[in-house]
């Protein structure tokens, strides 16, 4: 694959999507030809299209490497195995070389001409700039079960778009250079991105009915999905003060420990009742013993988040004064 340098690259993630192909190699050129794109870079326009190819059993990679020969902004990331759109995407992340790196599924749905307009919206100063599907064009089983999700995602994250998951987004480098994905995590991206510190948007696009083959996504990625969802909130939150997690719970659970065991004592005391053989006395005993272990469980999280810890958490957008050596120690720098 070429490392020279270009302005836009687009990374399609695919799965057996070999009759989607023409159509859509087809119409990111006629997109990317647009010569308002263009002005919107400086000259000359360079890209690159990163199809990675997520192990398709049909003849996907057969038909992308022929067309390569004719088309030399053409790559190809071929998996072994299907790993997963997560994985995909990071594999097109590490390959990517443009300034600015937009993602686009393979199936048609989305609309590559709105990509000049998300490239507008960034120049408003937006790091990422996720679509929209404002009118999907999907059976109830997946619109339903998207809009719990997005409902459930924008309570519990504070973060106030409305599709997490749309395939079609633009992203500035610094933005997927410093995003560690995995499991089903390409779901949460902005989550993660609000997180660092960057600033995302989100633009209304046109989404399509498939036209071939069916959707690779079912009921069996619920779980995957939820576990996910638990683990970004974990990240997002107390990723670096675990403490404040794990302590909260000890506290909560020995306090409830305590106040049974003194329940017991002035049972005993006051009343004469018998503290042996009584379920309670063991509910108390359980919940001292479990907010120590909890309590003990934060501490060691600190220690190790506090040792192990290599690099930061947070973004930075500039640096101001600075020699060019302390602008690398904060990443600002190549």
């Amino acid at each position: 694959m070429s490392t020279a340098h270009c302005q836009l690259s687009i990374i399609v993630p695919l799965f057996n999507e070999r009759e989607s192909l023409p159509d859509l190699i087809g119409q990111l050129y006629l997109a990317l030809a647009d010569k308002e794109l263009h002005n919107l870079f400086p000259e000359p326009f360079s890209f690159e299209i990163i199809m990675v190819d997520d192990g398709s059993t049909d003849d996907s990679c057969t038909l992308i490497g022929s067309m390569i020969s004719s088309k030399p902004e053409l790559r190809l990331i071929s998996f072994q195995r299907n790993f997963g759109k997560t994985a995909a995407l990071s594999a097109g992340f590490m390959a990517a070389t443009g300034d600015l790196v937009c993602t686009i599924d393979a199936d048609l749905q989305d609309d590559p001409f709105a990509i000049k307009e998300m490239i507008k919206k960034m120049h408003e100063g937006y790091d990422l700039v996720s679509g929209w599907k404002q009118k999907r064009k999907d059976p109830l089983s997946k619109i339903i079960p998207s809009k719990l999700f997005n409902a459930v995602t924008r309570l519990f994250t504070g973060i106030t778009i409305h599709d997490f998951n749309c395939g079609l987004k633009v992203y500035r480098k610094e933005v997927t250079r410093r995003l560690e994905l995995h499991g089903d995590m390409h779901r949460y991206i902005p989550v993660l991105a609000q997180w660092m510190g960057f600033r995302i948007a989100e633009l209304p696009v046109k989404h399509h009915a498939r036209k071939f083959g069916t959707t690779k996504y079912g009921s069996s990625r619920f779980f995957s999905g939820l576990f996910d969802f638990f683990s970004v909130l974990f990240i997002t939150r107390y990723l670096r003060r675990p403490m404040h997690f794990f302590g909260m719970a000890g506290l909560t659970s020995s306090l409830f420990g305590f106040i049974i065991s003194l329940y017991i004592t002035l049972d005993k005391i006051l009343l004469n009742k018998p503290v042996s053989n009584r379920p309670i006395l063991f509910l108390g005993i359980l919940l001292l013993i479990l907010g120590v272990q909890l309590f003990s469980t934060g501490l060691l999280g600190e220690m190790l988040s506090t040792s192990s810890s290599k690099g930061s958490s947070f973004a930075v957008r500039e640096t101001l004064n600075l020699t060019a050596g302390q602008a690398k120690k904060f990443g600002s720098a190549d």
